[in-house]
């Protein structure tokens, strides 16, 4: 596994990918494979890769991947909102 792991690096590093790119193709891959193997469920995804469920959910907004549950504002928060925008 390291042998294959060293190989990955050095062909990144031979095709000028940057570590940030490097570090969005493996989130990317390694969360699009948990969630394939957890038949789309976040908590076991996240499990799997041993991250909090609202981690798992913000990387799946940042990469645009499968379908996150839209963070929804706090009942308080809307009231005031509707209040503010009917003054």
């Amino acid at each position: 596994m390291k042998e294959q792991f060293d190989a990955l690096v050095e062909q990144l590093l031979s095709c000028d990918i940057f570590l940030g790119q490097a570090t969005e193709l493996l989130e990317r891959s390694m969360i699009q494979r948990a969630l394939v193997r957890s038949g789309g469920k976040q908590s076991a995804a996240s499990k799997a890769l041993g991250i909090h469920r609202n981690t798992l959910q913000r990387k799946m907004l940042e990469y645009k991947l499968g379908t996150s549950r839209p963070r929804r504002k706090s009942a308080a928060r809307a009231i005031l909102l509707k209040k503010r925008a009917s003054a």
